[in-house]
């Protein structure tokens, strides 16, 4: 049998090293997250962030809708690298104080509790950013939602962007096209976006956010607006963070009813009505209504994808002893 000659053994050498390129660009750092990354390492931090959110949210039902928040601020600024749970400090600034999330973030003491006790088992190995993943999960599973296998194997970022947050994260007052647009610059299709909103089936929101829609808007309940205005005085700095529930009936229940909200006007937040308010995502609005589990499969879709968003992995950023600064 002939032999190869020179000219095609480089020819094959070649498109060897194309196909290696190929995959690696193709695979992403995504590619590298597993639900089983922990397997052999650390196989008992499922349990041990479980039992965490459980005790968490039996002593406050909030605290379960206020982690899938962290988890949303989070991977919007430079992905899901735990830099928003970084303090500032004299020589680091973090994303705390940004507009999103000043006075309006909670549950990092939850996140603090459940390192310590992952550290505990398993010292040095798992990152806060997984911690958060897996937490975001469990606690819309506990507040009876859908549950999912959490891909894990990200690393803690040392950086914090505190423009990122102030431009990434969408505000309140966002309207249809710009909630898309910075999905979109996520990666996330309008899709994603949709069912995404839909933890706004649990949790409150402050006065401040709501109160240009309740007070000056007009596709709103008339009803349903006097009944927030009565918790939340017109002028601004009065009653500014006072709470209103983003589901009018059940807050710490996790299912389709802040859909059943919106197509009778009574979404709390102007960026909640804006999903059906006589555009492009108002047949997506009605399917949820008519089939939870269709709700519940495409916010599973959808916090899988914001949950690959630009992770660090490899020997990028580091295993955090503390979420609240770097080693």
């Amino acid at each position: 049998m002939a032999q190869p000659t020179w000219s095609a053994r480089r020819v094959t050498a070649a498109l060897v090293v194309m196909v290696v390129v190929v995959l690696a660009v193709a695979g992403g750092s995504s590619a590298q997250l597993s639900p089983s990354f922990y397997s052999y390492s650390c196989p008992g931090v499922f349990n041990a962030v479980k039992r965490g959110m459980q005790s968490a949210i039996a002593r406050e039902k909030r605290i379960g809708a206020s982690i899938v928040r962290l988890f949303f601020h989070d991977c919007f600024v430079q992905g899901c690298d735990a830099s928003l749970l970084l303090d500032d400090t004299a020589s680091f600034t973090g994303e705390k104080t940004a507009n999103p999330n000043n006075g309006s973030v909670r549950g990092f003491e939850v996140i603090d509790a459940i390192k310590s006790a992952v550290e505990t088992i398993c010292p040095g190995v798992v990152s806060c950013a997984d911690i958060l993943a897996i937490a975001a999960r469990d606690s819309v599973a506990i507040l009876g939602g859908p549950s999912w296998d959490v891909k894990v194997g990200r690393r803690d970022s040392r950086t914090a962007s505190l423009s990122g947050a102030n431009n990434n994260i969408p505000p309140p007052t966002s309207g249809l096209a710009n909630l898309t647009s910075l999905f979109a610059a996520q990666g996330l299709s309008q899709k994603d976006m949709v069912a995404l909103s839909g933890s706004h089936t649990i949790g409150q929101a402050r006065c401040t956010n709501f109160r240009a829609h309740i007070y000056n808007e007009s596709n709103i309940d008339s009803g349903f607006a006097m009944r927030r205005q009565s918790g939340c005085p017109r002028n601004s700095g009065s009653g500014d963070n006072n709470l209103a529930p983003l589901d009018l009936q059940t807050p710490t229940v996790f299912e389709n009813n802040y859909y059943k909200n919106l197509v009778v006007k009574k979404g709390l937040l102007h960026s909640d009505q804006e999903l059906f308010n006589g555009g492009a995502t108002d047949a997506l609005v009605q399917s949820y209504i008519s089939s939870q589990s269709t709700f519940f499969a495409d916010f599973v879709t959808g916090m899988i994808k914001m949950g690959d968003i630009t992770p660090l992995t490899g020997s990028n950023g580091e295993i955090r002893k503390n979420c609240r600064r770097i080693n």
